[in-house]
């Protein structure tokens, strides 16, 4: 039975409806409607220029309407007069397929047809920083191993708990918070859910927490990599596979089924054209090929590989009922990172990938004895090529895939065509 969002509206007191879609690059646009409106814009949607964010549209295409999905409806718990929703993009009647949600949704369908559900839940790390973004907000966070700092973590105390207490509102049912390894780093666990759930919870966490830390006098960012001797800001994927109520990864002599198994044979076969999702931007590549932080590790993969209960590979399979996926970062987009995961698991699933040799070595020290194992991009620009070689990810996700790769390639160039002061240093008297 469809949701009455007017009548949602008069029984919770809501007065303003934020209808909100997530563009390529992981934008957030919203309109916001007054309840005595959304009758009509839950039936047509709300309309955009479409050129006017990342998404792969001219001047002259007719409008982009946002149709919000109501049983996404979130309440604003610090402003309960405010519903938020998420929305898919629908432009001549019809869904916009080069779009970020509405692609997880094409995956989910596809997945759908052979009885399986993936579900996922997600590790968000985020820096509680400075307003004018210089440095971390909390100048007392000063150690060398900062990782579960008691006296950090309760100095933000009001911060962490206000979302958390969100979050409990929520019935996200969140089970722990902590102080992350780089100074000013926090990550915040809510329990694991069918993967288009997650992913919209994980669009409206970004938000929630950014708005928290303002009304703090804080501002809080998932940028990769924001300070280069600190840890960066990962976004640990952990991924489950279901038939009905039974996971379909459970079972098995080297830590999951067969199934799992060859579902990690596909994200480790396309790793590399998925890194051009996973990891966006031109920070990001600072994250995962990063030199020795702080702290002493980066606590991020440069290569593809995968193990059991150990934190330095690329995948990690804590327990035999899921795996964790460590490449993202806090700038992949919820919808993409979920769609490229589970476009390459179906993959791999359909042609019985091997994922390879389980391996149990320290990547970090002896990960050069590998020889044969794939190293990630380099930058962006590598991944980007990456993932136009990709038959696999090309033909599953379909036209989001040009659309991405248009965008993101002149952001590559905007990029190359700025000068920065090291390049003065260094080659002014060349």
């Amino acid at each position: 039975m469809t949701i009455d969002l007017a009548s949602v509206a008069e029984q919770q007191g809501i007065k303003y409806f934020l209808i909100s879609y997530t563009d390529l690059f992981g934008s957030q646009r919203a309109k916001l409607v007054p309840a005595a409106a959304i009758g009509g814009m839950q039936k047509a949607g709300a309309g955009f220029a479409g050129f006017a964010t990342w998404l792969d549209m001219t001047p002259a295409d007719p409008d982009l309407f946002a149709r919000p999905d109501p049983d996404s409806l979130i309440q604003l718990p610090w402003k309960p007069e405010v519903g938020w929703l998420a929305a898919d993009l629908w432009m001549n009647d019809l869904p916009v397929a080069a779009s970020p949600r509405n692609a997880l949704k094409a995956q989910i369908a596809k997945a759908a047809e052979q009885g399986l559900q993936m579900k996922t839940g997600v590790e968000c790390e985020f820096f509680l920083i400075a307003p004018d973004g210089t440095g971390v907000a909390d100048v007392a966070d000063t150690q060398v191993k900062p990782c579960y700092d008691q006296q950090a973590l309760m100095r933000r105390y009001d911060v962490i708990t206000e979302i958390c207490d969100c979050m409990l509102a929520l019935g996200w049912r969140p089970y722990q918070n902590d102080h992350e390894d780089a100074n000013g780093q926090f990550e915040m666990n809510w329990e694991y859910d069918d993967a288009l759930v997650t992913a919209d919870r994980q669009a409206f966490f970004k938000y929630m927490v950014r708005s928290i830390a303002e009304k703090h006098g804080l501002r809080a960012t998932f940028m990769p990599k924001p300070f280069v001797h600190l840890t960066g800001n990962g976004c640990h994927m952990h991924v489950s596979v279901w038939k009905g109520e039974d996971n379909a990864f459970v079972g098995g002599d080297d830590g999951l089924s067969p199934l799992g198994l060859r579902f990690i044979g596909g994200v480790i076969h396309s790793a590399d054209a998925m890194a051009a999702m996973t990891n966006p931007t031109v920070n990001s590549y600072k994250r995962i090929n990063a030199p020795r932080t702080l702290s002493g590790a980066t606590w991020a993969p440069n290569s593809v590989t995968w193990t059991g209960n150990n934190r330095t590979h690329m995948i990690r399979v804590p327990e035999g009922d899921r795996f964790e996926l460590r490449l993202a970062d806090g700038a992949a987009n919820p919808y993409l990172l979920a769609a490229v995961t589970l476009a390459a698991g179906l993959d791999g699933i359909a042609n019985h990938r091997d994922p390879g040799a389980r391996l149990d070595i320290n990547m970090y020290t002896d990960g050069h004895m590998i020889a044969d194992a794939k190293k990630l991009p380099l930058n962006l620009l590598d991944a980007l090529r990456s993932l136009e070689a990709s038959t696999v990810l090309r033909d599953a996700l379909g036209p989001v895939v040009p659309a991405y790769l248009k965008l993101k390639h002149g952001e590559w160039n905007d990029y190359a065509r700025h000068l920065t002061q090291w390049e003065r240093d260094t080659t002014l008297d060349c």
